[in-house]
């Protein structure tokens, strides 16, 4: 099972050229949302004055990131920041548990005003989390396991116990809590506090 994935990219323009650089990033966003797997995009800069630009995407899997990475519509884009002179200075991408606790596109600015983009949560905050969808689903696969493959060597049970664990942590439980708790890894009020 394929894991979505997630591209940030660091891109270099001189200052005095912010329009047109606004304006050939979301025309990348718009052509990206227009292939199969795509889950979002945005950009923000440390400070209005800078001349870094970091640009997040993200696809369902890495098939349908290199569907994008590959297509003739993102050639000709990347092609119509040559007169621009943007120059690409760093490209990372990440896939697995990670992906969950990448900041919400919502928090990415898109205005051109001076942001500052949130660091990830602590790697504690982050075990935390899965810990509290793990520890239960665990429970209840083990004591399944145990009510109905009780004949079933211990190998073969343990597989069958992460065969189904893996999906619904993956696609339900690590979604639902992370969203439920993106106040908390973030550093910020509950969301009853107001």
């Amino acid at each position: 099972m394929d894991a979505p994935v997630t591209v940030a990219i660091t891109r270099q323009l001189p200052a005095g050229h912010e329009a047109e650089m606004m304006s050939w990033l979301n025309a990348g966003i718009n052509l990206a949302e227009k292939f199969p797997g795509f889950l979002g995009a945005g950009w923000v800069r440390p400070e209005a004055a800078s001349e870094s630009w970091h640009m997040l995407y993200r696809f369902a899997d890495q098939q349908s990131l290199d569907q994008w990475e590959h297509s003739p519509q993102r050639q000709w884009w990347r092609s119509a920041a040559g007169g621009l002179g943007v120059v690409e200075s760093r490209v990372e991408k990440r896939t697995g548990i990670e992906g969950w606790f990448d900041v919400p596109s919502s928090t990415v600015l898109e205005s051109g005003e001076p942001a500052t983009a949130p660091a990830p949560p602590p790697r504690w905050k982050q075990a935390s989390v899965i810990f509290l969808v793990f520890f239960p689903l665990s429970v209840v696969a083990n004591w399944l396991s145990r009510e109905y493959l009780a004949d079933v060597v211990l190998p073969l049970r343990v597989l069958a116990t992460v065969l189904a664990m893996t999906p619904i942590m993956t696609y339900l439980a690590l979604p639902w809590i992370t969203r439920r708790l993106q106040w908390w890894l973030q550093g910020e009020p509950p969301p009853w506090r107001g």
